[in-house]
């Protein structure tokens, strides 16, 4: 089957969404699909809702914070935020939900507004176990070639 033309492609928009509850709270994706499926049913109808199509792609929930990545089609933004505005909570627990920005692909909707930026990477020649070796250097963490494979190292260990 043929790919549609890039004009006759549905454009979608990207929701950042960051998720507080209590510390006990164990949320899910499916959980939280639900209920977001439920908020905009009830707020824009049955045709609104599946117009508007919202997906949860991206959800991370652990000690009472989360966040996660709402997808909803163009025209359908302010249904998508109405929507999470809706749900205060999930599986009887009281959630606060906080949308932090809205962009127009999942890679720069992490990026800006979920910190989920690239890693800086740096290759410097380094002095390890005596010897001058390349290496990869991220934060603290270092990588350093040795032979075909690389040893993961701390800059603590270099000299």
């Amino acid at each position: 089957m043929k790919h549609l033309p890039k004009h006759f492609r549905p454009r979608w928009r990207y929701l950042a969404v960051v998720l507080e509850s209590s510390p006990e709270a164990n949320l899910s994706r499916g959980a939280f699909q639900r209920e977001l499926w439920y908020a905009a049913q009830n707020l824009v109808g049955d045709a609104g809702s599946a117009d508007s199509d919202l997906t949860v792609l991206d959800f991370s929930f652990a000690e009472g914070r989360g966040e996660t990545v709402v997808r909803a089609r163009h025209g359908h933004v302010t249904e998508a935020r109405a929507a999470l505005a809706c749900i205060d909570s999930i599986n009887s627990h009281e959630i606060g939900v906080r949308l932090t920005g809205i962009s127009g692909t999942i890679r720069a909707c992490e990026e800006k507004y979920l910190g989920r930026g690239t890693e800086v990477s740096d290759e410097r020649n380094v002095v390890f176990d005596g010897e001058r070796r390349s290496a990869v250097i991220r934060d603290e963490l270092v990588d350093v070639a040795v032979g075909g494979s690389h040893v993961g190292a701390m800059t603590l260990d270099l000299q």
